[in-house]
């Protein structure tokens, strides 16, 4: 039998642990790793919800925990690493995807909402990094994957603390990769355009706000969730094993016009 790539894409026997993986990208990303093959543990603070996104993972075949958890405090990491150890798992694929976006005025952000962005999008991450990567360092293989946004290297109204925090993140995937590359971990970040989640409701209740945002991509549309499937299995996977520190846009072409 010839050469064949599915090797270099499959997750089979590895654990994937997903913050934010009860809905949105969160969850998408979640299942494209499920069915590459990995096992799922859904890192989330609302149980309803987390329960609802393991059955829609489970009518796919694929085998999905939940993991409560308030990625906003100081202890999140500790909380985590201790569910992990509960259910007998050590994470193999780091996803950082929790987030929020209050969307308030400059003048109107608190210092409070200011530490909610900043504890979400970037404490929380390196804590994670801090908690897990050693583990996967001792079994010499490793990924993480940041979400960065458009907003990393541009600014949108009403939108301060969340822009600071994404366009922290790109900086701290850059850090996490030369820390721990050399240990078989690598680290990239997505930087997605405009999808369909209740982060983004407010832009896509607005259809002559979504239609302009649809106009500024190559492609000419918005994205929908599948179109995050196959970088985030790329990233996941042997198949990007020389690829680190680095951020891919996966926005239609929005950031290149």
């Amino acid at each position: 039998m010839g050469f064949r790539l599915e090797p270099l894409f499959d997750l089979t026997g590895r654990t994937a642990l997903v913050t934010g993986g009860n809905s949105g990208i969160g969850l998408a990303m979640a299942r494209a790793l499920g069915l590459a093959g990995a096992g799922v543990v859904l890192t989330a603070r609302r149980k309803a919800e987390t329960d609802d996104a393991i059955a829609a993972l489970a009518s796919e075949s694929i085998a999905a925990r939940g993991l409560l958890a308030d990625l906003a405090q100081p202890d999140c990491a500790e909380v985590i690493s201790g569910g992990l150890k509960s259910f007998g798992l050590e994470a193999d694929i780091l996803v950082n995807a929790a987030g929020v976006n209050l969307r308030q005025p400059f003048m109107e952000v608190t210092a409070a909402a200011f530490d909610l962005h900043m504890a979400l999008h970037l404490r929380a991450p390196f804590l994670l990094t801090q908690a897990l990567a050693p583990g996967m360092a001792s079994r010499k293989w490793g990924r993480i994957i940041n979400i960065a946004s458009l907003q990393s290297t541009r600014a949108f109204p009403n939108s301060a603390p969340y822009g600071a925090g994404k366009g922290g993140i790109v900086q701290l995937t850059r850090a996490i990769a030369e820390e721990w590359s050399r240990h078989g971990i690598t680290c990239n970040a997505i930087a997605p355009g405009f999808f369909p989640t209740p982060l983004t409701e407010p832009v896509f209740s607005d259809p002559e706000r979504a239609a302009k945002n649809a106009a500024q991509t190559a492609i000419g549309r918005n994205g929908v969730l599948n179109d995050l499937t196959g970088a985030t299995v790329f990233l996941a996977s042997d198949a990007s094993a020389y690829i680190t520190g680095q951020t891919l846009a996966v926005d239609g072409g929005f950031s290149a016009k």
